[in-house]
């Protein structure tokens, strides 16, 4: 019965992840993930807490589902570089036809919230900072692989590649033209700090 339980559970934390990833925690109602997760507000409360609990628990799963597509990206190429880069346009080009909102849904979060929700915005930072460390894990792979100069500071670079991200995905929203998305996630690699 556990094994029940947590799977819907799992199942209803993914469908409330993508519906916050689309609409944010202010325009996502409780009616909302009433219709979308198949739970009455009354389970909702019972399971997660509040509205704000379950959110708590999808940019927990946001962030897992970055971790496990990073971790693709570097078991498809042998260089961690070309997983990092492989990382970046999946996340700027695919994601711009195939995620409920092509935006990060962290860097959504710290745009949308202010300290009136200041455990949620607290959450969404850390989700971030985690984020950012699995990038400069990579950098040092890279590094040690020879394809990054052993001068240059991992966390810096993988914060550069942080706000690349951010960025590129925002300017994603006013774009159509995926060709140039492609080129300016190569020219990220291209130019310094990576050379």
């Amino acid at each position: 019965m556990a094994n029940t339980a947590k799977f819907d559970r799992q199942d209803v934390i993914d469908k409330a992840t993508n519906l916050y990833w689309e609409k944010g925690f202010h325009a996502t109602s409780m009616r909302n993930l009433q219709d979308v997760i198949d739970m009455r507000p009354g389970s909702i409360y019972a399971t997660f807490g509040s509205k704000e609990g379950l959110f708590k628990e999808t940019l927990t799963r946001y962030t897992e589902l970055g971790k496990t597509n990073l971790k693709r990206a570097c078991e498809e190429n042998s260089s961690p570089l070309k997983a990092l880069e492989s990382f970046v346009r999946r996340a700027v080009v695919e994601s711009k036809q195939s995620a409920p909102n092509g935006m990060c849904m962290l860097a959504k979060t710290v745009a949308e919230l202010t300290n009136e929700h200041q455990e949620l915005l607290d959450e969404a930072k850390k989700c971030l900072v985690v984020m950012e460390g699995e990038f400069a894990k990579l950098v040092i792979e890279a590094q040690q692989a020879g394809e990054i100069s052993q001068d240059r500071d991992a966390k810096h670079l993988a914060r550069h590649v942080q706000v690349q991200i951010a960025g590129l995905r925002t300017y994603a929203k006013t774009c159509d033209d995926l060709e140039l998305l492609n080129t300016m996630v190569e020219d990220i690699f291209k130019h310094h700090p990576f050379k």
